[in-house]
């Protein structure tokens, strides 16, 4: 292997255990609760979408999934994930009071392309919410990321979170992936 070669894999292997960093200190900030901390890890221009995912025949597959500008479970820029965070904040917030108790699990980092100012990420998450004395839910799935290099740091300028279940048994959808 040529030193060129050499020094292409040693950063990609930086480079992946940044994101990996990244997205590990993401998943503690959301599962301590520290959502102002949280909301500070997206560009200003974010968005953040969730679609619902539909059953459909193989013919139709490409429909799975609504589109941007059809219903979503979340269709959000930074200032409505941040006036979310305050209304959590406030005690007002009757689904989320008392708090849900989350665990965030990333894994299957991949990069899926990179220039020098952007990179598009997907990853795979689990993430666990316990509330109340019987309130268990699980959510599986995957998500794409854009991560903008700001400031010599990593952040979120775009996220889109693809859940795996078609029809969701929670009493709310009041936590964020």
């Amino acid at each position: 292997m040529s030193a060129v070669e050499q020094n292409s894999q040693l950063a990609n292997v930086i480079r992946q255990h940044e994101i990996e960093q990244f997205y590990f200190h993401e998943s503690g900030l959301l599962d301590d609760r520290r959502f102002d901390e949280w909301i500070d890890l997206f560009t200003d221009d974010a968005e953040y979408f969730m679609p619902i995912r539909r059953t459909m025949s193989g013919n139709d597959i490409g429909r799975e999934f609504t589109k941007p500008g059809e219903i979503a479970f979340f269709d959000d820029d930074k200032k409505l994930l941040a006036s979310r965070i305050k209304k959590l904040g406030t005690g007002r917030s009757w689904s989320e009071d008392p708090p849900s108790r989350t665990r965030h699990l990333i894994t299957n980092v991949t990069v899926l392309s990179d220039d020098e100012t952007e990179m598009e990420v997907r990853s795979n998450f689990h993430v666990y919410r316990t509330r109340l004395h019987r309130e268990l839910d699980n959510w599986v799935g995957h998500r794409v990321d854009r991560l903008r290099r700001q400031a010599g740091s990593l952040m979120i300028a775009h996220r889109v979170i693809y859940i795996d279940q078609t029809i969701l048994d929670s009493a709310n959808l009041s936590v964020f992936f």
